[in-house]
């Protein structure tokens, strides 16, 4: 990635630059803010988020009054320089209401069904984490986290299976655009699902989260020629 200097961020007329906050186990954004000079530089020498309140006409370090700090894991700046974007680690709710994020509403006009958004690991990982805090009786994931990592273990073989049988069905229609063959590749997507559930109750048992997964994941996508050597054979990445 390209850097760029504090004094190449091109402020408005009133010295702001707008600051778009992005969290980064998840990728979700959580808010949008502005921020002078002082703010930036605050920001940059402390690690954690410093904003400039329009309203109040002063600095503002966020989570100072309610706790709700925001880390910074990165700070980036957009092709014009005139916005800057922030990925923090966000300590409870970014949004004043109490939600983790303010964009927390949708609009009307625009209500669509589910779009697939990979964030849903990472709120799957924190609903499965308050299960182990505060077990329900007849929670699913309680039932699992409390009888222990054998059973994890066999969901994780019973659901792999599952997917390879879904995968096997599917296969040969892969370039049918008939209602059966959506049926069949929906029949991997749910039995994917169930084994990505399992693997993540199986994360958070040993202490594991899908970001961690991810680092490896995105370690390895920067190695080039990356290999992996299985028995006497080279597998490329």
């Amino acid at each position: 990635m390209e850097s760029v200097s504090m004094k190449d961020i091109k402020f408005d007329e009133k010295g702001l630059v707008p600051a778009v906050v992005q969290e980064g186990c998840s990728g979700k954004v959580l808010m949008v803010a502005y921020m002078n000079a002082e703010a930036l530089k605050r920001t940059v020498e402390s690690g954690d988020a410093w904003y400039y309140s329009r309203s109040r006409q002063e600095l503002w370090h966020k989570g100072e009054t309610s706790g709700h700090f925001q880390h910074i894991r990165s700070i980036a700046v957009d092709c014009d320089a005139d916005t800057i974007l922030l990925t923090v680690d966000q300590v409870g709710a970014a949004c004043h209401t109490g939600h983790k994020s303010c964009f927390f509403r949708s609009m009307t006009e625009w209500e669509k069904t589910y779009t697939g958004n990979l964030s849903m690991l990472s709120d799957l990982r924190e609903e499965i984490k308050e299960k182990r805090i505060h077990p329900t009786e007849k929670s699913y994931t309680a039932y699992l986290l409390q009888t222990g990592i054998d059973k994890i273990c066999k969901k994780i073989g019973e659901e792999s299976s599952e997917v390879i049988i879904a995968a096997k069905n599917a296969d040969p229609v892969v370039k049918d655009t008939s209602e059966a063959a959506d049926n069949l590749r929906l029949e991997v997507c749910k039995e994917s699902a169930d084994l990505l559930y399992h693997l993540s109750v199986l994360w958070e048992d040993t202490g594991v989260t899908v970001n961690d997964v991810m680092k490896v994941l995105e370690e390895r996508s920067h190695v080039k020629g990356n290999k992996k050597t299985v028995g006497h054979l080279d597998k490329t990445f």
